[in-house]
């Protein structure tokens, strides 16, 4: 089975999370699922760089690491994920330009669970909201 290795930000912009709506997929289970925005590492790069990269590339965003967050192991019907997160900052949200995805909203914490989120998300939006699992 296929392993992928992605890093994803948790952007804050005061109280609220920046959460990003996957387009039709491949695969029926990730298809208009929010996540947090980010990508694949290439070979050699860190999760750190391949994180700030994917924002850029992605979101039009510069983002600043806060601290890494929760990495997450997952395994989706077709293959496995390895997903390190981080909580992040952008200096100027107003550059933010979708080129991937096909919606965003900024959410409370208290509201990220209204969100249809892509399964190897759920454990970083439980432990933002404090809840275990």
């Amino acid at each position: 089975m296929k392993q992928i290795e992605v890093s994803a930000a948790i952007i804050l912009n005061g109280e609220k999370i920046l959460c990003v709506q996957r387009n039709e997929n491949k695969y029926q289970y990730l298809s208009l699922k929010y996540e947090f925005p980010g990508g694949k590492l290439e070979p050699g790069e860190s999760k750190e760089n391949a994180v700030i990269r994917e924002i850029h590339e992605e979101l039009n965003l510069d983002i600043n690491i806060i601290e890494e967050y929760l990495t997450v192991f997952h395994q989706y019907p077709d293959f496995k994920i390895t997903m390190y997160s981080f909580l992040c900052n952008c200096t100027d949200i107003s550059t933010l330009n979708l080129k991937e995805h096909i919606d965003y909203k900024w959410s409370d914490r208290a509201q990220l669970l209204n969100l249809d989120w892509a399964e190897a998300d759920l454990p970083i939006v439980n432990k933002l909201i404090g809840l275990t699992i």
